[in-house]
């Protein structure tokens, strides 16, 4: 079956705006609450470490609903399944406004986890019923762009809510971060029941030979991966490669959301004020979006996916020890910049190695699986740095803690990549045989 760009091209048009803005809205309900407490602890009494657990308890709600949410997306259908949650999930993010103590916080932010459990997994999959496998690193590249846009618009944005709104109706300038940024969600949530296909089949924007060629690609890859190795759910999520996918989706979650959700405390901590802040912090992520884009498009064309992947962690560990030792704010930026833009460049392709190995409704299950087990590095990369902020008085500890972190992810990838040699040289495109 010939390639056959322009119809890719012409889904990609119209599935990919949807669930990039989809993920930006989600995204921007985890950074919010980096910008919010720069008030908010503050206001409520909260230490470093209340914060930080708080921050990082969403992912107990999301991890505990998260294979369940994939499965029931596989049920009752990618669109149906993905609204329900961005409209569940937005009202909560907006009543995070109203907490008042420690215990209402974590309660909000368990509840908010686990209404958004199951989108991204899910989306993972949703796109990997529209996109063949060679185009799969530039798409995954393309939508994980939702992390640093998210910060690159959420930062100034809440800088500007968080001052410009602060007493008005009553109400601190935290609570309006809360109140106007879980609107997107609800809105997107709505979206998604009107304009987002659950299939090629389905794709009214496509000519009906266009519909057939896309669905019959995608089945044709589907059958000859099961043909070289066929996973059962079960089997999915015993398979010690899978396990191993789970102990790297950690170090991803870990180095993303630690970094997200301090960002605006690490910059405040040079002296800046809240609006200053705002700008500041949204420049990491600009570098954190050029690397993925670069490093998903240099992956699909060369085929190869290890060590565009590992690299980027070894070069995040390297931004993370400078930041640790910088003797000033430039050099701080710099560290934290190179890191933000090494966590990037590896993200997307990490999702490449489930598709690449598993199927169906294994797919789903292993997704979920892994990205359940990663959000772990949710909890963990929060609460820690935390801990060592009210511990040391500072940041560099905390910045070596995700230096090693990336490191040990690196080193699971390249055992990674050797466990799966075989699999992914049969399933590399033509005259792409990666290492």
């Amino acid at each position: 079956m010939g390639d056959r760009p322009d119809i890719i091209a012409k889904a990609a048009r119209r599935i990919l705006p949807i669930v990039l803005l989809c993920y930006i809205a989600a995204f921007l309900d985890r950074v919010n609450i980096g910008f919010a407490a720069l008030t908010m602890n503050k206001d409520l009494g909260f230490s470093a470490s209340v914060f930080g657990f708080g921050a990082g308890i969403f992912f107990l709600g999301y991890v505990v609903c998260e294979l369940p949410s994939n499965l029931l997306l596989v049920r009752f259908g990618a669109r149906a399944w993905i609204a329900r949650i961005m409209i569940t999930w937005g009202i909560l993010s907006a009543a995070t406004a109203f907490v008042w103590s420690p215990a209402s916080f974590y309660i909000v932010r368990i509840l908010l986890g686990a209404a958004e459990a199951g989108l991204f997994p899910g989306m993972i999959f949703f796109l990997t019923l529209w996109f063949p496998r060679a185009w799969r690193g530039r798409m995954f590249a393309t939508f994980n762009i939702a992390v640093p846009l998210s910060s690159i618009i959420g930062a100034p944005v809440s800088g500007l809510i968080l001052t410009g709104l602060n007493g008005a109706a009553g109400l601190a300038g935290w609570q309006w971060v809360f109140l106007l940024e879980g609107l997107p969600a609800v809105v997107m949530g709505l979206v998604v029941m009107v304009a987002l296909p659950g299939e090629p089949r389905a794709a009214t924007f496509l000519e009906p030979e266009e519909r057939l060629w896309l669905a019959g690609r995608v089945a044709a890859e589907r059958a000859e991966q099961e043909a070289v190795q066929h996973f059962g759910v079960l089997r999915a999520l015993t398979d010690p490669r899978v396990l191993l996918m789970c102990v790297i989706a950690v170090g991803l979650v870990w180095g993303t959301t630690g970094i997200a959700i301090w960002m605006p405390q690490f910059v405040k901590a040079f002296g800046l004020s809240n609006l200053q802040t705002g700008f500041v912090a949204a420049i990491p992520p600009v570098f954190m979006a050029i690397a993925m884009i670069l490093v998903g498009r240099s992956a699909d064309r060369t085929g190869e996916r290890v060590w565009h992947t590992a690299g980027p962690f070894l070069a995040s560990a390297v931004g993370f020890v400078i930041a640790a030792f910088a003797a000033g704010p430039v050099w701080g930026m710099v560290g934290l910049t190179i890191g933000a833009a090494g966590i990037g460049g590896a993200s997307p392709n990490i999702w490449i190695f489930p598709s690449t190995l598993l199927t169906g409704a294994a797919a789903a299950a292993g997704i979920a699986l892994i990205n359940s087990v990663g959000s772990t590095g949710g909890f963990f990369g929060p609460a820690v740095i935390g801990w060592i902020r009210d511990a040391t008085g500072g940041f560099s500890g905390a910045m070596l803690v995700l230096a090693a972190v990336m490191t040990i992810t690196a080193l699971c990838l390249i055992i990674l990549g050797r466990a799966m040699r075989s699999t992914i040289r049969a399933h590399a495109a033509p005259g792409k045989l990666p290492a």
